[in-house]
């Protein structure tokens, strides 16, 4: 279990990351720049692109207005040791929704497309599928990390210096996926250490973690976990809408399922509630999954 002072730093780093800088340039477009969380693997964490692009879209918003939806293509693969730069197209600023295009480059090729719509309030009907009974409590799971046993070093650092602590209803997929075959999982997540109060790093930190165990659902379905021999995943999409408001240093249940996989391709689809059970996001991912073939 990471200790306080760890967990601190690893939050701070989110942070670091979410604070863009902008450009001087000229343009049609408004440039912001960014620097890359360190990653074991060497490759750029797709939520940490994510999270990025919504800061540097809402950046260009008028007062007031904020995310409601996204919807982003991965590309290439970001490479960890390198900052980012963000391109941000103001597509359309209406009386109530504008629209923007963020375009995140390295080396002056694009590795991450999004188009999202923002809005401002407005009262209007409501309603929201309930958060499912019988989720056991999160204090009465026990950290991800410490159910760790017989993983590789690489993924042990992941786990020790990620900003979140999650705890898989099921248990996490790390070496086993156990012997239920499921295209189904719930999650509770929250982030170590407390966030400053600003409701634009919730959205953005939110989008980060959203990325995280989305896929899961698709391995769970085929009794498959991390440590398969021969796994191949990568994400080729995100979609996320925010509903409510919620803050990611609260403890937040990640219901995830997965309606279809095929051709080397599998959905996964979330649905992110407060403790108290209020829906604040949903989400869906496309994946690459290739196994090799017995």
């Amino acid at each position: 279990m990471a200790s306080d002072d760890d967990a601190r730093r690893s939050v701070d780093t989110l942070l670091r990351i979410l604070d863009l800088g902008s450009t001087e340039a000229r343009t049609r477009e408004d440039i912001f720049t960014g620097s890359s969380q360190p990653m074991p693997t060497g490759r750029i964490y797709g939520g940490q692109v994510l999270g990025q692009s919504i800061i540097a879209a809402e950046r260009t918003m008028p007062e007031g207005r904020i995310p409601h939806s996204m919807h982003g293509y991965f590309l290439r693969a970001g490479d960890a040791a390198q900052g980012l730069t963000f391109a941000i197209d103001r597509i359309h600023d209406g009386r109530s929704f504008s629209t923007r295009r963020a375009q995140a480059y390295q080396n002056g090729v694009p590795i991450f497309s999004m188009i999202a719509s923002f809005q401002d309030e407005n009262p209007g009907i409501e309603h929201a599928e309930p958060m499912p009974e019988g989720i056991p409590d999160p204090e009465s799971l026990r950290p991800d990390e410490e159910l760790a046993d017989g993983i590789d070093p690489l993924t042990r650092r992941l786990l020790a210096e990620r900003p979140v602590d999650m705890r898989h209803v099921e248990g996490p997929l790390l070496v086993d996926a156990g012997p239920e075959q499921s295209a189904q999982q719930a999650v509770w997540m929250r982030l170590r250490a407390p966030f400053p109060d600003d409701p634009a790093l919730h959205r953005a930190a939110l989008a980060y973690l959203s990325d995280m165990s989305i896929q899961e659902s698709i391995l769970r379905a085929h009794g498959l976990s991390w440590a398969t021999p021969g796994l191949k995943v990568a994400s080729l999409d995100h979609a996320m809408w925010w509903h409510r408001p919620g803050r990611v240093d609260d403890w937040l249940l990640y219901v995830q399922d997965s309606p279809s996989a095929r051709g080397g391709r599998g959905l996964a689809r979330g649905r992110v509630y407060t403790r108290g059970g209020d829906l604040v996001a949903s989400v869906a991912q496309e994946i690459t999954v290739r196994v090799p073939l017995s």
